[in-house]
């Protein structure tokens, strides 16, 4: 069954229990919890031996298991210590962007030598390290996510479909989904309005919102057989509870009932 969750970065203004509170009370499967440095670490690198007992006791408590973490960094020392934590707290997969810039052959090139270094390393754990397309970075748009996968080619590497990266790159992410299929472990989901570069101010990037065919890829996803981890995640300044929760819980409804009209729920 898809699973869904909300990135924890949504309620970054707040601690760690009161964001797995609300993701539960909107009705979510599970929670990815933010490890992003200078934006929102719930999950905190440098303390997570710490944490542990308390953050598992919250997912617990809620009934909210890890479906994934976002890193954001493609620093080696600090995924490092993101894998051990990670294979402790049974968080499945690590997500990151690829880095590099757009268009330029020498920085992909760069960019896939760090991509298989880590990915070998995400392995050794028993984790999987997820790269999603990126506006403005090497990997970007379908074709640069196969050539990653081909170029990579480790059990260690799967790919983050987020369509909301991929609509801003000019493509249909109901269209593109079929192509990568095969190497999608994890979904980073939100609503896009216009082509960008930026998704839009974060209500306007609850699912439902924007331009994107969301029905259209939750389609391509049963039809596709995907069952892994769809997690909400909006990007912006911190909001208070009240508009927080309105985005994750407007975000629930609309894909829940997608998912049921598609009796994939």
């Amino acid at each position: 069954m898809i699973k869904l969750g909300v990135n924890s970065v949504l309620f970054k203004a707040f601690s760690f229990r009161e964001a797995a509170e609300a993701i539960k009370r909107c009705g979510y499967d599970g929670v990815e919890i933010s490890a992003i440095e200078g934006m929102c670490e719930h999950l905190n690198l440098a303390k997570w031996k710490l944490q542990k007992s308390e953050l598992m006791g919250i997912c617990e408590e809620y009934g909210l298991p890890f479906l994934s973490t976002e890193v954001a960094s493609r620093d080696r020392n600090r995924l490092l210590t993101a894998f051990e934590a990670c294979a402790e707290l049974k968080i499945p997969v690590v997500n990151i962007g690829s880095g590099g810039k757009t268009g330029d052959e020498e920085s992909f090139r760069e960019a896939m030598e760090i991509i298989s270094a880590l990915a070998a390393d995400a392995e050794s754990f028993g984790v999987t390290l997820c790269v999603k397309a990126h506006v403005g970075a090497a990997v970007y748009n379908t074709e640069t996510t196969l050539r990653m996968v081909e170029t990579v080619n480790s059990k260690g590497l799967g790919v983050d479909m987020d369509p909301s990266h991929i609509h801003r790159a000019g493509e249909n992410p109901a269209t593109e989904l079929a192509n990568v299929i095969s190497a999608m472990k994890h979904i980073h989901i939100r609503d896009c309005k216009g082509e960008g570069p930026s998704p839009g101010e974060p209500a306007l990037q609850a699912c439902g919102r924007g331009d994107i065919d969301l029905f259209g890829y939750f389609e391509a996803m049963k039809n596709a057989d995907y069952d892994g981890p769809v997690c909400l995640e909006v990007i912006g300044p911190a909001l208070s509870m009240p508009e927080a929760t309105a985005i994750a819980a407007e975000s629930y409804g609309y894909m829940n009932a997608i998912l049921k009209r598609l009796k994939a729920r």
